[in-house]
């Protein structure tokens, strides 16, 4: 009966090693399949309930062998990898796993070095020994994981090498293709999306899909998705390290490139600001003598870098750019905004998009900068610009059923772009609302950054819904700064709790702005 019972418990251990080892390659996949990322993510993790009770179990079962009691009590450790299994099962993830092809050699040979690890100490000290060891495994899984990275790593190489050498190939049969690149701290997404649209007047254009700003993803952009037919690829090239972005134009040797911003983001792993000026500048670094960059003169660590490439300077503010907005005729509205670009210091360029925000109206010019470099006519941007829409979660506007506004700027908030969209929700009438985690992946700055986010929220709103105590201690902070009423003050637990928290309040003619919205990993 005993061993009966043990076999039970046993399987219970490797379902549930089975499925805490899929969560854990679901956080080191968002962690870009980076040890070194996942350890940090790891450490700020590590004393949760779940591992707490995970370690639990795995000494309760230590206790029953070594102690010859009654195999009757595994069941209490069972239970507890049960309910872990369950809760695990049926957690709602923002992000789910994506079982690749990578993600799925990673998991097997995870499990590999697990069954094997459980085997011999079956063969040594038999299933209550096997048992034992399952329940370590489960714990041990945030090193399996890594174990396993390091093991496949010239394995990846390999194929990734292959990949690449093949997308090489299919750009090399493209020899007419005009490559765009688009880096920055922030705006690099929406102005591939503005100048896809405003380029399409003229030419056939393709631009990596999604987040697909890493090597691999520009790689599977052009093995999945450049035809003969396409005239013009525009490439979003993000960057968490040096380097990341050169490698990128190595692969695609952009002729053009667009540089939105160099500011504090990704501090976590760039350090400080010189490293992401530098990592930035790899862009422009790359161009050929016939190329030409658009910096936005905007940023004086921008417009203050030598770089020795042809460039043309954009800026909302500095006249002295070689494209600027004409504020006389920048006017706001809700049906969108009307600015005039003035091109070399000739004549206003008059536009008109249905979009809001100075942040929008930037990555606009440098579209427009672009676009008259690539032959487009005025009467051509100026349509184009009048096309654009909204990217999706970036400062998109849903009137809902119950007559509330929703802006939705819940993708990948930075301070500049969080200041801006506080600044277009203090335009609107009604009662107005923040929803927010705040910002991260600002390193030491991180604190400086949120409290002053706090502050700001505290002059432009009148309820602030903070979505997790922890994480919005400092925005809390620079609301007390700024005696902002407690009664108007929510610290959700989650998003669906402080969703339900503002619409319970929101009445018709109400703004609900989303700003930001953490992944799993936070």
């Amino acid at each position: 009966m005993e061993t009966i019972l043990t076999i039970i418990f046993a399987v219970i251990a490797a379902v549930w090693v089975c499925v805490k080892l899929g969560y854990e390659l679901q956080m080191f996949q968002q962690n870009s399949y980076r040890n070194e990322r996942y350890f940090k993510w790891f450490g700020k993790n590590y004393a949760s309930l779940d591992r707490i009770v995970e370690l639990s179990a795995m000494v309760a079962i230590a206790i029953v062998w070594l102690a010859g009691i009654s195999k009757m009590w595994l069941a209490v450790p069972s239970l507890m990898q049960l309910a872990l299994t369950y809760k695990t099962l049926t957690r709602k993830s923002k992000v789910k796993l994506k079982f690749t092809s990578r993600a799925k050699r990673l998991y097997f040979t995870s499990l590999a070095i697990i069954v094997i690890g459980i085997a011999a100490n079956v063969y040594y000290n038999g299933l209550m020994g096997g048992l034992l060891t399952a329940a370590i495994d489960g714990v041990l899984t945030c090193i399996i994981l890594p174990l396993a990275n390091i093991i496949m790593k010239p394995v990846e190489n390999h194929i990734n090498q292959w990949y690449i050498n093949d997308a090489k190939r299919i750009l090399n049969e493209h020899p007419d293709l005009i490559i765009v690149g688009i880096t920055g701290s922030y705006g690099k997404t929406s102005t591939k999306h503005f100048l896809e649209t405003i380029l399409s007047q003229k030419y056939n254009v393709l631009m990596t899909p999604g987040s697909f700003n890493t090597t691999m993803g520009v790689v599977r952009t052009i093995r999945e998705y450049l035809k003969p037919t396409h005239q013009v690829f525009i490439c979003e090239m993000g960057a968490k390290q040096i380097g990341d972005i050169k490698e990128i134009c190595d692969l695609v040797h952009p002729k053009f490139g667009i540089l939105t911003s160099v500011a504090e983001q990704h501090l976590d792993t760039f350090k400080n600001i010189e490293n992401v000026r530098k990592t930035k500048f790899e862009l422009v670094d790359s161009l050929p003598a016939d190329g030409c960059a658009f910096l936005n003169a905007d940023y004086e660590i921008i417009r203050t870098t030598n770089h020795g490439k042809p460039a043309k300077y954009y800026s909302t503010t500095d006249k002295s750019a070689n494209y600027y907005v004409d504020m006389e005729k920048l006017a706001y509205s809700q049906d969108g905004t009307d600015f005039g670009v003035i091109i070399d210091g000739n004549s206003p360029l008059a536009m008109r998009t249905p979009l809001l925000g100075d942040y929008n109206i930037s990555n606009i010019l440098a579209c427009v900068a672009c676009a008259r470099e690539l032959g487009l006519s005025d009467e051509q941007i100026s349509f184009g610009v009048h096309k654009l829409r909204p990217v999706e979660h970036r400062m998109e506007i849903k009137p809902n059923a119950a007559g509330v506004v929703i802006i939705d700027d819940a993708f990948n908030s930075n301070p500049k772009g969080a200041k801006m969209a506080l600044e277009v929700l203090s335009g609107f009438q009604g009662r107005r609302f923040v929803i927010t985690p705040g910002i991260i992946e600002l390193g030491d700055k991180q604190y400086f950054y949120n409290e002053q986010l706090g502050e700001q929220i505290a002059d432009c709103v009148d309820y602030a819904i903070l979505v997790g105590a922890k994480q919005t201690a400092p925005i809390h902070d620079g609301l007390l700064k700024k005696q902002f009423p407690a009664d108007k003050t929510y610290i959700a637990q989650n998003l669906n709790d402080a969703a339900q928290w503002a619409f319970a309040r929101a009445n018709p003619g109400d703004v609900v702005l989303f700003e930001n919205d953490l992944p799993d990993l936070f």
